[in-house]
C-alpha cells in the first residue's frame, strides 16, 4: 500500500494509505462480522485510512446515529491497532433527536455542540485524539468565527489532529481558514466532496441549499484545490454505489446528461483495454489525477474491497488518461 501525507504543520499531519475506507455502513447495514473480515483484511493490505461519522447510519433504525463509531471503538480495540490507524469522524450532522434528520434537526456548529460531539466520539471510538474531523454540514445560523474558534481549540488542547470539512461552498471554506490564519489557530486542511469519473450538474436542488448540491467538487473547489498545496481532497462515492458495474444501480439522477455516455464509452474501453474493471479504472484514475485525491471507498463485503485494492496497482498510460479526461 503507498501513503501520503494530509495536513502541512509536522506537528499535526498524518502518513495515511492512498486509499481510504469507507465504514459508514458498518454496524447498521453491514453486520459486525463482516465488518470485521473488511477492516482485517483493509490493515492486513497496508491500509491506515477509515472513514465515518458520528451520525451514521442513523437513517437505519430512525436513530441519532453512532453505530459506526461504536463498531471501529470495538474494533480497533479487539485488534490492538489504534496507534496505527487514522480515523477520521464528523460533527455537525447528527440529529438531536431520534426520528429526525440532518435536514430539519442537526446538531449544528455550536461551541457547545463541537464540544459535546468531540467528546462523544472519543468516547464512542475509544481514543483519546481524533485523528481527523470534519465539520460534516453547514451550520449558517452559528457566527463561522464561534466554530472556526471552537474546532481550533480541540486541535490545541489535543483531542483532535486535523480538521477539515465536507459539504461547505468554497467561499464559506476560504473564509474559515482566514478567520482561523488571523486567530493563530489551526484550521481546515482537509476537504471531503464527492467526486468521480463521471461529471455531476451542479443545479440539482440540494436539500439545505435549492440553488444546488454543495457535496460535488465543482470547478470553484478544484480551482481552490489547485491553487493550495496544504489541502487535500478526500473523494467520498467514487463508484457511486456500484453505478459503473451493477445494471440495477442506475446513474444518479445529476449524473443524466448528454456528457455522460461519452464518459462511460471511454471508462470501459480503457477497462476492457487494461482488463481491469470500470471501478477500479475511476480509482486509478483518481489516484493518478492532477489534484490530491484520496478515494474514499466503502465495501461490504471482502470481496468488494479486494477489487478496489486491485486499483492500486493499475497502470493507465498517459494516452489513455488523456482519453478519459478527454471524453464529454
Amino acid at each position: 500500500m503507498r501513503h501520503r501525507t494530509i495536513g502541512s504543520d509536522p506537528a499535526t499531519r498524518r502518513e495515511v494509505s492512498v486509499l481510504a475506507l469507507g465504514a459508514m455502513l458498518f454496524g447498521t447495514y453491514t453486520d459486525e462480522r463482516t465488518s470485521y473480515e473488511i477492516l482485517d483484511r483493509f490493515a492486513e493490505a497496508g491500509g491506515t485510512f477509515v472513514d465515518t461519522s458520528n451520525n451514521y447510519s442513523y437513517w437505519h433504525d430512525d436513530s441519532q446515529g453512532g453505530q459506526s463509531e461504536l463498531l471501529l471503538g470495538r474494533w480497533l480495540r479487539s485488534r490492538g491497532v489504534a496507534d496505527r490507524m487514522v480515523i477520521a469522524t464528523k460533527l455537525g450532522a447528527r440529529p438531536k433527536s431520534p426520528g429526525t434528520g440532518f435536514v430539519d434537526n442537526p446538531e449544528g456548529l455550536s461551541a457547545k455542540s463541537v464540544r459535546e460531539a468531540v467528546d462523544r466520539s472519543r468516547e464512542q471510538l475509544g481514543i483519546e485524539k481524533i485523528d481527523l474531523l470534519y465539520t460534516h454540514i453547514e451550520d449558517r445560523t452559528v457566527e463561522l468565527a464561534e466554530t472556526v474558534e471552537a474546532l481550533g481549540q480541540t486541535v490545541r488542547e489535543g483531542s483532535v489532529g486535523l480538521l477539515g470539512t465536507s459539504n461547505h461552498a468554497t467561499w464559506r471554506i476560504e473564509r474559515a481558514r482566514t478567520l482561523a490564519r488571523a486567530a493563530g489557530l489551526p484550521g481546515y486542511e482537509v476537504l471531503q466532496y464527492q467526486h468521480s469519473y463521471l461529471r455531476p450538474r451542479f443545479d440539482v436542488p440540494f436539500p439545505l441549499f435549492p440553488e444546488g448540491s454543495l457535496g460535488h467538487v465543482g470547478p470553484d473547489l478544484a480551482s481552490y484545490l489547485h491553487a493550495d498545496p496544504d489541502l487535500t481532497l478526500v473523494a467520498y462515492s467514487p463508484l457511486m454505489g456500484g453505478a459503473y458495474v451493477r445494471e440495477d444501480k442506475p446513474v444518479p439522477s445529476d449524473y443524466d446528461h448528454p456528457g455522460t455516455p461519452a464518459r462511460l464509452a471511454a471508462l470501459r474501453e480503457v477497462a476492457a483495454e487494461t482488463g481491469a474493471t470500470p471501478n477500479q479504472v475511476v480509482l486509478s484514475w483518481q489516484l493518478g489525477h492532477a489534484l490530491p485525491i484520496v478515494p474514499l471507498a466503502g465495501a461490504s463485503s471482502v470481496a468488494q474491497l479486494d477489487e478496489n485494492l486491485g486499483a492500486l496497482s493499475l497502470e493507465l498510460s498517459p494516452e489513455q488518461r488523456t482519453r478519459l479526461d478527454a471524453a464529454h
